[in-house]
């Protein structure tokens, strides 16, 4: 009886105890990137710098979990997908298994000289906000099992919960802060993050989700997106942020002709805006299906 009970816990099953095939192909996806990180650092693969590179990789997966997890919600209604929250809890919790196999590849880059790392997390503050970060994460995941929703209740369970959001922006400015001179993936994934929480104040608003919602949500994400870039830029090394912008917004100069002859290197705007564009796409699709008469 026991080891049927048991059973009904393991990630791939629903609440029912029965095979989930969406929740066994995300924990797959899930483990693929630490899997692939941890051979690499293996076979020697990482070079010049592995510890460094694998500091880098699972950072960079940590973050790219924390806002898959707040896409979820907004995506489970813009695809009519309401299955997609099986695996918003699955998600949230391996971006803190992430961000904690990061934390502790740091120390061992430090010669797990806490000491050391305890003044650097002090003194430098990326690694104090990264640290932050990582600290309300654990607190989120140590209550994210349903015996700890009990206990806490709903209501306070939820209202602790929010606080996945500041967490997510404050991750951010860590990812933005140690990329040092090429913020262009963290500035895609900041983009993603405006785009989904601008749907979630529009869901606030009793606003409806259509194509005009979604492109305008694109649009307005993408140029914020491009503002913070131009205004990064400018504090951090003097750049003139008309010609930030303009390199967003140039639809040609927003790619690269690579030596090959492939195209590369579109902006982090316009992929915001290619987002904001699948989605309404998506939606408006769906909308037409259900619209059909049987």
């Amino acid at each position: 009886m026991s080891m049927v009970i048991s059973a009904r816990y393991l990630p791939w099953l629903d609440r029912k105890g029965q095979f989930s095939a969406l929740k066994a192909v995300t924990l797959a996806l899930m483990f693929a990137p630490g899997v692939w990180t941890a051979a690499q650092l293996a076979a020697g693969w990482l070079q010049p710098k592995p510890i460094t590179l694998a500091i880098h990789a699972t950072g960079d997966w940590a973050i790219r979990f924390l806002v898959v997890s707040l896409m979820i919600t907004p995506l489970r209604r813009i695809a009519d997908w309401p299955k997609l929250i099986l695996v918003r809890r699955m998600v949230g919790v391996t971006a803190f298994v992430y961000a904690l196999v990061h934390f502790t590849l740091y120390i061992t880059d430090q010669q797990w000289d806490l000491w050391v790392v305890g003044r650097e997390i002090a003194l430098r503050f990326y690694l104090t906000i990264g640290f932050v970060a990582l600290l309300g994460l654990a607190t989120l995941a140590a209550t994210s099992t349903d015996a700890m929703i009990r206990r806490l209740g709903a209501p306070r369970w939820g209202r602790l919960h929010k606080i996945v959001y500041t967490l997510a922006a404050i991750g951010l400015l860590h990812y933005m802060i140690q990329s040092k001179l090429d913020i262009s993936r963290a500035l895609f994934i900041l983009g993603l993050y405006i785009f989904f929480m601008l749907h979630r104040m529009l869901q606030k608003r009793n606003i409806a989700t259509h194509f005009v919602s979604l492109m305008g949500l694109g649009v307005v994400a993408a140029t914020l997106t491009a503002l913070i870039e131009a205004l990064w830029y400018h504090l951090r090394n003097g750049v003139d942020m008309g010609r930030i912008l303009l390199n967003n917004f140039n639809f040609l100069d927003g790619f690269q002709l690579s030596s090959d002859f492939e195209w590369t290197d579109l902006t982090s705007a316009w992929g915001v805006v290619g987002l904001g564009l699948g989605l309404a796409l998506i939606n408006a699709v769906l909308k037409i299906k259900t619209a059909r008469p049987a």
